[in-house]
Order: C-alpha cells, then sequence, then structure tokens
C-alpha cells in the first residue's frame, strides 16, 4: 500500500498561511484608514474598547442565498 502524503502537505501549507494571516491581520487593522467612509452594505466596522469587528453583510447575504440554494436542489436531485 503506498503512503500519499500530498493531501497532507497541502493541508499543512493551508493550515501555515491560514497561521500567518492571523498572526498579520490585527497588525494591518491598526495600520487601515478610517473605514466609516465606506458604506455600510459593503463593509461593517464594528469597533468598541480596542476591538475591532469587521465583516462584509452583503457577502453574509450571498453565502445565505447559496447555502439555500445548495439544500434546495439538492433535495430536489436526490427525489428524482
Amino acid at each position: 500500500m503506498e503512503l500519499d502524503f500530498f493531501n497532507f502537505q497541502v493541508i499543512g501549507v493551508i493550515l501555515v498561511v491560514l497561521g500567518l494571516l492571523l498572526f498579520i491581520t490585527p497588525m494591518l487593522i491598526q495600520r487601515m484608514p478610517d473605514l466609516g467612509r465606506i458604506p455600510w452594505i459593503i463593509l461593517y466596522v464594528y469597533r468598541r474598547d480596542g476591538f475591532t469587528f469587521i465583516t462584509s453583510p452583503i457577502l453574509i447575504i450571498i453565502s445565505i442565498i447559496s447555502i439555500v440554494w445548495s439544500l434546495f436542489f439538492k433535495r430536489t436531485r436526490f427525489q428524482e
């Protein structure tokens, strides 16, 4: 039985990149300019007591629509 470690290597590289992003993101957020000028539907910024939360409501809406879409069509495919 041949062991294929390529999948483990890919997962390892992805985890390293995610770790670097999680490490670098707070530094980038501190240096960012004021994001209050961007419309809230595109980018919502919540800042309180040194805590910053940034999200995109439009991406959340698109994600919810895609999940509902995939669940709907997944059911209809298996009922045939």
